[in-house]
């Protein structure tokens, strides 16, 4: 009996202690959250983190953890394979609004001497919007010590993003924060690339004394790397037409707004020859919304040496676009995963050569069959067969010209099914415009607006773009479609329509 007892008590002081160490271990690894999921697919890929909250921008450390910051805040790092994440700053004064949050991060190049990482992100101050560039010293774990460098104009969109350092200066690539005239001014920090010291002050060596900009004539860039010959590239959002890659140099005019892509108009070509300007080494129209950009020296994926690696938020897709030995020049461009993981916002590179890509299915604009149950991830690829690219198949129904046409210009804002975005794109569903006055739908398509529109009632204040550069007939297409969609059911445009309208907006 007293063997029984002296279990019992065995079995009890076991029990509390298994309890009393879960606590204490729940206690210690409170910021060491595990994530769910983990799953290795068929083609090359393995998901390595899940349930992340728009990853905005990654980075690999020099600890071997990929470091992460999230749209709303949240700056961590996750173990690659273990997806144990573990917080290490949480910022509470982020103002979060579409494309506004937290919008980039670099780690330095030596953080043993120099253990800094660099934020920017967009807050309000005195009723005004801002982006702020700090830097934080990473210690322990922590990021702590804030310095605040610089504060910019901002705005809901098209505040830029990314940073980088290189030999040990600071360069930021910054948006036009939705003004027309700003890239083009030197004397104001938006629409710009930035370089200084990583104290904030200004590069001695930079065209001009005192300032920071390094060049100019930008819309909103949304990707920046350099290559291992220290050539800077970036990608950028453009308009309705024209995404662009661009090789940057010192004090060189990159066009926006009146050059768009290659300087191919008598307005564009005259402007290039007056202000220095630089066409772009790669562009797309229709856009495929490019954002994070990296560069491949490795010999691990062989299809993937000397190329710049790119993923995009529209085109949904991660690209290779491989250089010419002298890195001038885009030789061919080869498209992966298309459609599969949905927006992809960013990626980095491993010192093994492994690749890993953060989905964006959560963020403000979402696409038809996402976000799934484990976006956002971060996902690693580990192999490529370049002749057998991983693309999906496109939802777009073949030998639909009308289809097509709409997705490429249309969907990306208005949705594959024309709803819109509450708040921010009007549906095409409801708009009288649509339906009752083929005139001023027209119109609104050929010159966009830059200013707040209201549609049934409701203010949108999200510019749209110009889209008179399409053909009459891909117009027709486009506008009969959209007033086909859903209940609208009404009539087809004719042609002389869209001529009444073009003629009258030409006077």
């Amino acid at each position: 009996m007293k063997y029984l007892y002296l279990n019992t008590i065995l079995f009890i002081a076991f029990g509390w202690f298994v309890l009393v160490y879960s606590i204490g271990l729940n206690q210690f690894s409170k910021d060491k959250e595990p994530l769910s999921y983990q799953k290795q697919e068929g083609d090359g890929t393995k998901t390595i983190a899940s349930n992340l909250n728009v990853p905005q921008e990654i980075a690999w450390g020099p600890d071997n953890q990929i470091w992460i910051a999230e749209h709303g805040g949240l700056i961590s790092k996750i173990d690659p394979e273990t997806g144990n994440k573990q917080v290490l700053l949480k910022l509470t004064d982020v103002w979060q609004s579409r494309t506004a949050g937290l919008l980039g991060m670099a780690l330095h190049s030596d953080m043993k001497k120099f253990p800094y990482v660099f934020l920017c992100y967009t807050f309000q101050k005195d009723k005004k919007y801002l982006i702020r560039l700090v830097r934080y010293k990473s210690d322990r774990d922590t990021l702590n010590d804030p310095k605040i460098l610089m504060e910019i104009p901002a705005a809901n969109g098209h505040n830029g993003s990314r940073i980088s350092v290189q030999d040990g200066l600071l360069y930021w690539a910054t948006g036009d924060a939705l003004s027309l005239t700003d890239s083009q001014n030197p004397k104001t920090p938006n629409g710009k690339i930035l370089r200084m010291n990583i104290d904030g002050s200004a590069a001695s060596d930079n065209p001009m004394k005192g300032n920071p900009v390094w060049a100019w004539g930008f819309r909103n860039i949304q990707g920046m790397v350099f290559s291992k010959s220290g050539k800077l590239y970036t990608s950028e959002h453009g308009d309705a037409t024209d995404d662009e890659i661009n090789l940057i140099s010192k004090a060189k005019n990159y066009g926006w707004p009146t050059v768009q892509g290659f300087a191919e108009s008598v307005e564009e070509s005259t402007f290039k020859g007056l202000h220095n300007t630089v066409d772009p080494i790669k562009a797309w129209t229709p856009t495929i919304a490019p954002a994070g950009l990296d560069y491949y020296s490795y010999d691990k994926i062989p299809a993937l040496k000397n190329s710049l690696l790119l993923v995009t938020l529209k085109g949904k897709s991660f690209r290779v676009l491989k250089l010419d030995n002298d890195g001038k020049k885009i030789l061919n461009e080869q498209v992966y995963f298309e459609n599969k993981f949905g927006r992809i916002r960013d990626l980095c590179v491993s010192p093994a050569g492994d690749v890993y890509l953060a989905t964006s299915n959560r963020d403000w604009n979402p696409v038809s069959g996402f976000p799934t149950p484990a976006d956002d991830r971060i996902i690693k690829i580990s192999k490529l067969d370049p002749a057998n690219p991983q693309n999906m198949v496109s939802s777009i129904p073949q030998g639909s010209k009308s289809a097509l046409l709409y997705q490429q210009y249309c969907a990306s804002c208005h949705k594959d099914n024309g709803i819109g975005v509450k708040g921010t794109f009007p549906s095409l569903l409801t708009s009288l415009i649509v339906v009752n006055s083929p005139k001023e739908f027209i119109k609104k398509i050929l010159t966009g607006s830059n200013g707040p529109a209201t549609i049934n009632g409701v203010t949108y204040d999200t510019p749209m773009p110009s889209f008179a550069f399409l053909k009459d007939e891909d117009l027709i297409d486009i506008t009969t479609y959209v007033r086909s969609l859903g209940s609208n059911h009404a009539a087809p445009i004719k042609p002389e329509l869209i001529k009444e309208v073009r003629t009258a907006l030409n006077k």
